[in-house]
This record gives structure tokens, sequence and C-alpha cells, in this order.
């Protein structure tokens, strides 16, 4: 789903710093033959995102004392590995948001604008479940890119992919929302994204995903490929979700979550034939952690979770998604099957743990 690169890879402040351009989305119906306007209005505001890391020689023979002796130390000729993606502006302030993926590990940011100019680039937080990451740029009045609202969209509507593929320089591509609420794909933990057949590339990832007035409405990044080319099947997170990462980021530093301590299994055609179930909506708890908010409130491996706060949960990412939206120290009413029998539960959500960071690679 992430195609390699191409060879070669401020404290948080107060969120009323960030002023993003209000949703008052042009929503002209006139049809045209040309989408000039709104790629006037949305390239301003996507950049390429540059980076680069300190690699260092791994193998064990490099680190021998007498190799080094004879040959040097291998640290004097470290390599820097670098890699390309873009961005997109949400702030006149200086606020840009890309992939995580992009900036992960990097410990040089630069960002290029359409003008010309380049700046380093600071990261303030990022969000690994999600794949989401704010930069920040030491700049005022920048070209800030309109939200539109993800939740208007519709299968069939335009759509417009803007960034850096294979690092040509910024590039606009067209064509329409595929499908809504892809999940399951094994690409973050949180999947909820717009699928589209506009081309993206490596290099695109972070970039900007508009609708045909070039107001924001995702980030792209991902695709499907088996060759490292666009296949017309790509991936954006939904503006709405890059929103609320974003207002967290830049408030606090870091995202908070809802979690409850559980583990939960689809519900198959099969398994809902062994549990009397009539549907296959809902999740089954597999497990449940010992002290945590869940097995606090009376919850079991065995039962199935049908409701939260009055929401059906369809799946396992939407109740991962449903408990992932409360605020940890509330309380939740959860509805769930036992034996086949409805209970309710009342939970104190609990604050998502940190994902562990990958080890770097040898």
């Amino acid at each position: 789903f992430r195609p390699e690169w191409l060879p070669g890879r401020a404290p948080p402040l107060a969120v009323s710093t960030v002023r993003v351009q209000p949703a008052t989305a042009v929503t002209s119906t006139r049809q045209t033959d040309s989408y000039y306007e709104a790629v006037r209005r949305a390239t301003p505001a996507v950049v390429n995102v540059f980076t680069s890391k300190e690699v260092n020689p791994r193998h064990p023979l490099l680190q021998d004392p007498l190799f080094r002796r004879f040959f040097g130390d291998p640290n004097e000729d470290a390599q820097r590995a670098t890699s390309l993606g873009s961005g997109v502006v949400v702030s006149r302030s200086g606020y840009v948001v890309t992939n995580y993926h992009v900036v992960e590990a990097a410990d040089e940011i630069e960002v290029a604008f359409p003008d010309g100019r380049k700046m380093l680039a600071k990261v303030v937080g990022n969000d690994p479940e999600t794949d989401l990451a704010v930069l920040r740029v030491h700049a005022d009045h920048l070209p800030a890119i309109t939200f539109g609202s993800s939740e208007a969209l519709h299968v069939g509507d335009v759509v417009l992919a803007i960034g850096n593929p294979f690092g040509v320089g910024q590039t606009v591509t067209s064509g329409i929302v595929s499908a809504l609420g892809r999940a399951g794909l094994g690409i973050n933990t949180f999947e909820n994204f717009i699928q589209t057949d506009a081309a993206i590339n490596p290099g695109n990832s972070g970039g900007a995903l508009v609708d045909a007035h070039g107001n924001l409405i995702g980030i792209n990044t991902a695709i499907y490929s088996r060759s490292g080319g666009s296949m017309g099947i790509g991936f954006a997170i939904p503006v709405s979700i890059a929103r609320s990462v974003v207002e967290q980021i830049v408030k606090t530093g870091s995202v908070t979550r809802g979690w409850i301590g559980v583990e939960v299994e689809e519900i198959t055609p099969t398994i809902a034939e062994s549990f009397s179930l009539e549907r296959t909506q809902g999740a089954i708890i597999r497990g449940v952690l010992r002290g945590g908010p869940a097995d606090k409130a009376g919850i079991k491996p065995g039962d199935v979770l049908l409701e939260v706060e009055g929401k059906p949960v369809a799946d396992t990412q939407g109740m991962l998604n449903l408990i992932a939206a409360l605020a940890p120290g509330s309380s939740a009413r959860l509805k769930l099957t036992r034996r086949g029998k409805a209970i309710e539960a009342h939970v104190v959500i609990g604050r998502r743990p940190k994902p562990r960071p990958r080890p770097d690679p040898d």
C-alpha cells in the first residue's frame, strides 16, 4: 500500500492561533469543462516536503575496533537517506499537515512552496495511528487552503489530487470519489478512507485531495499498487479526521483518544450462527484487560458489543472509532449481548496508550 520512496529518501501553541480558512465553500453548480479556478485556489497551499536523516552503517564488522583502526571510523562516512512527499498549509501562521510516514525519523525537513520559497520546518506533533503529522515553518501570511466537508461527499463527485509525484514538481490529477468509508486495509489503526481513482503516486503522500471548487476534503496517504505507480486506487484521510488531529496537536502537542481495554473480533456469518446472532453487525469481545475500564464495568470475554452511547457498532473498526472519539474520564453507556441476553454496561473511559515506536530497520 505504501510504495518505497525514490532512492536517496516549537512548542505547541494555543489552538486559537490556528486560523483555518472557514469552509465558506464555493457551491456553484454551473457545469464547466475546466477546473482552473479550483486549481488556482488550492495549489498555492500545497507544498513539497523534503526530508533527510543520517544512516550509520550497522554491519558488526564496521563496529569492530580493530577494523576501525585500520580502515577508519565508519561513522565519518555516514550516509544521508532522503525522501520526498507533499503537505498542505492549513494556517496562515505556518502550520502544515502531512503524512507521518513522510517525516518519520527525519532529522531535517525542508518545505518548498510553489512560488519557489524554501523553508526549514519542525515537527509540532504527530499521530502515527492516523498517519498524520503537523509541521511548523516560521512565516506569516502564508496561503492557507480552505477546508471543505468530507461528510458532504458522494460517490461519483469530482476530486483533484495535488502533490509532488516522483519529485517531478507540483502536479494536479483528476478523478472521482470511488468509495467512502474504506476500512480494514491494514494501513492505519484508524481507517475511514476516501477512495479515489485520481492518479496518486509516490511523492503525493501528504498532499491535498480537493473538490471541484478547490476546498480540501482529504489528505492523500496511500495507493494500492503492484508496480509502485498508480493503478487507479488511491486513499485519502478525510478532512474531518485531519482537522481534529491538527487542532489537538497544535493545542497540546499530541492526540488524546478514548480506550476501554478490550480485544475484539469481527463477527463472521459462522460466528454469528454459533452465537445465535441474527446479524453480523457488532464486535465480539475476545479479551478484557484485567483492571482496565471494561473489566471494572463488568464486561467479559464472549460479550457482543452492539452500541456505544446509542450509536450502532457496525464492525470492529467502527467500534474502535466510536470508543476513540470519547473523552477520557467520561462515562459511556454500552449495549451488549451475553449468551443471547441484552445487557448494559457503564464504562469510565480511559486514555488510549500511545503506540510503541517501530524499531529502526537494520
